[in-house]
């Protein structure tokens, strides 16, 4: 069966890429399935930071063509994983010049690619996925509703969206992420632990709030691949 190859995307800052990846490689482990994290945010790297220890990484820059190069060698010398790419808030610039050098080759590769693209509540979050499903036609694509900005009817633009319609016509899924609190996330990042490693080492209320969002983000993302 064709592995996939996993972009999460947003397009911008601040949506909520990084949590998103951060749930996507926990739910693949929890699968038996096996994650290779390009971490295309070289700048600021958190998710590497994050599972280098843990899983195979490696960071890639997706602003120019030897990016893609690379992306699509890695993919190659690595038929057996599913490759989750955590995408930086620039990269819709080389999504559209580039994007083309990945799809050309996912026959050969064995693989399919599926992209969740997470927004907030704002406009421009539906516009630059407008852009993203023009520059990359034939992903197969989930979007993600990140509740860190609220519940699900909040979301009212993209919930009432042409967009929306076009996403779910095409078998993509329209999905809602869970928060996390705060204080717990500011744990992940602050001291670059994964899931697994922050269960270890998190006071017990921490530990608690994390596991309940495990729950929620296995139950949410659990569904998405075919391994």
């Amino acid at each position: 069966m064709a592995k996939e190859i996993c972009i999460v995307g947003g397009g911008k800052g601040g949506v909520g890429k990084t949590v998103v990846s951060i749930g996507v490689i926990d739910t693949l482990l929890a699968c038996g399935l096996v994650p290779l994290l390009i971490e295309a945010d070289t700048s600021n790297p958190d998710v590497w930071k994050m599972y280098k220890n843990e899983i195979a990484c490696e960071c890639v820059d997706l602003d120019d063509a030897n990016g893609w190069i690379d992306l699509i060698n890695v993919c190659d010398r690595n038929p057996e994983s599913i490759v989750v790419v955590n995408t930086a808030a620039r990269n819709n610039r080389g999504v559209a010049a580039y994007g083309a050098t990945l799809s050309n080759t996912l026959a050969e590769l064995d693989r399919k690619l599926l992209t969740l693209w997470v927004i907030n509540r704002q406009r421009d979050s539906l516009e630059l996925l407008g852009e993203y499903m023009n520059a990359l036609a034939g992903t197969k694509l989930h979007v993600v509703r990140n509740a860190y900005f609220g519940a699900q009817e909040k979301f009212e633009l993209y919930n009432n969206s042409k967009i929306r319609a076009e996403v779910e016509k095409t078998g993509g899924q329209s999905l809602t992420f869970p928060d996390l609190a705060d204080r717990v996330s500011d744990d992940l990042y602050s001291k670059r632990l994964s899931i697994t490693s922050a269960l270890k080492v998190l006071p017990l209320g921490n530990r608690a709030e994390l596991l309940r969002w495990r729950r929620e983000v296995h139950s949410t993302l659990g569904g998405t691949f075919d391994g």
